[in-house]
């Protein structure tokens, strides 16, 4: 019955990805159908909603920020941040090495911040911004800024992720980052090959000079355009909150806004909240952004917590571990990490949840609790990235404006697994094993309602 529903959930999901509909509905579809599933098992209806509300709650930051992200990127329009970037960045930046550029930048920012999202929100928008003034593909453009946030996000020391997955393995995070980075050569070195020859086929054309013009007449180019950039960029190496850090670069994109921009209070209040909007021949570039541009990734994500937490509270999950370990023993452990990591990402639509059940279905293959997180790494980490519906692929494409498009462009994303199938055996030569480590409490039994 669960694999039923499981494969019911799945065609519902790809049915929306193909025709382009909103992958919500799917989402919505697959709450109703584990409810029934849970109803089916025996649990009373009020433990199946508190099951869900429980892990609902729990995505409340991640709620936050997302909203906070689309205020922070309609007023970085309407202060001018983003023009102020371009209008230098068309003169700095070499034509032809444009998307070398790109993914190198983020890819540093993201190793040293250790966000995926908030590099995509800040340094994305505006290379993307960039590309759409110089002509350049967005999908080539979006998939080297994929690439470089996902750099950081799996093997910054200041990762979320980095940091969940040398808990929930036991292993020691910087002995994780040291693999990850032997690990990440090859397909690094891919990368810069892959978006130099991009770069010189997608090169950044001049900008016509009636939409220089545009510019100018339509900003006050002044360097105070810049501070709330810099504070993105500058609290979180103060290891300032989050959230602290988008209000106070809302606060400052509104007060330069005002003043610099002599926008008028409505116009400020109408950009957070509904976006920017350009007119003429900016409007194709500069427009977007606001709250209203993230609330349909929010409502995924606010469907993605209910219904896991279903998923957990009734342990439908349970019989895959013996199936995972027989994957383990016919294909190899990395392989059965690969297909473990994007099926959970595929159903879950989380990459922490895909990191956590990853854990729990492979463990038993694993002798070697640091060989478990570098393949968790190399495959769940990435993999989810590549399912337009997850949140980890559906949240920076809402911040960079682009579509599913993208993805095949996002070279890391796929060459880091591929290379890492071909070379682990230098990495973990057979016979080598350390003591098995004890996963920590993440992974622990859950109590449910049966």
């Amino acid at each position: 019955m669960a694999l039923a529903v499981f494969l019911i959930f799945l065609g519902v999901l790809l049915l929306c990805v193909v025709r382009g509909w909103f992958v919500g509905w799917a989402l919505l579809a697959g709450l109703a159908l584990f409810f029934a599933l849970g109803l089916r098992r025996g649990c009373p209806a009020g433990d199946l909603w508190a099951m869900a509300l429980e892990k609902a709650k729990k995505s409340g930051i991640v709620i936050t920020v997302m909203l906070l992200v689309g205020a922070v990127t309609g007023l970085w329009r309407a202060s001018g941040t983003i023009t102020y970037c371009i209008h230098h960045g068309m003169r700095l930046i070499r034509p032809p090495l444009f998307l070398l550029l790109a993914f190198l930048i983020t890819a540093v920012l993201s190793y040293v911040l250790g966000t995926s999202f908030g590099v995509a929100s800040t340094a994305g928008v505006i290379l993307m911004a960039l590309a759409r003034f110089g002509g350049v593909s967005e999908a080539v453009c979006g998939g080297a800024v994929f690439s470089g946030i996902f750099f950081g996000d799996r093997c910054s020391p200041a990762s979320s992720s980095a940091i969940l997955v040398a808990s929930v393995t036991g292993t020691r995070l910087y002995d994780n980052v040291k693999r990850m980075l032997a690990t990440g050569l090859l397909p690094l070195a891919l990368c810069l090959v892959f978006y130099g020859g991009l770069s010189l086929r997608h090169p950044l054309r001049a900008v016509d000079a009636a939409v220089a013009g545009a510019v100018e007449r339509a900003f006050v180019l002044s360097w105070t355009a810049l501070i709330p950039a810099a504070i993105m960029l500058v609290l979180p190496l103060l290891r300032a909150p989050i959230r602290v850090t988008m209000l106070a670069s809302i606060a400052a994109a509104a007060a330069v806004a005002l003043t610099v921009q002599h926008m008028s209070s409505a116009q400020v209040v109408r950009a957070a909240l509904l976006g920017y909007q350009a007119e003429g021949a900016l409007g194709a570039v500069l427009s977007g952004g606001g709250v209203k541009s993230m609330v349909s990734t929010c409502f995924v994500v606010l469907l993605t917590a209910l219904y896991s937490g279903l998923l957990e509270g009734i342990r439908v999950l349970e019989p895959l571990q013996e199936r995972t370990l027989t994957l383990c023993r016919r294909l190899g452990r990395f392989p059965a990490a690969v297909l473990t990591g994007l099926g959970a990402s595929m159903v879950f639509c989380n990459q922490t949840i895909a990191i956590m059940l990853s854990e729990q279905l492979l463990r038993p293959g694993y002798e070697d609790s640091g060989e478990l997180a570098i393949d968790i790494e190399n495959a769940g980490v990435l993999l989810t990235a590549l399912v337009p519906w997850s949140i980890a692929a559906a949240a920076p494409m809402a911040m960079l404006d682009v579509g599913p498009g993208v993805l095949p462009c996002a070279a890391l994303l796929w060459l880091t697994p591929l290379c890492y199938l071909f070379t682990k055996k230098y990495f973990f030569p057979a016979g080598r094993a350390e003591p098995p480590q004890a996963a920590s409490d993440a992974s622990a039994e859950r109590q449910d309602c049966l």
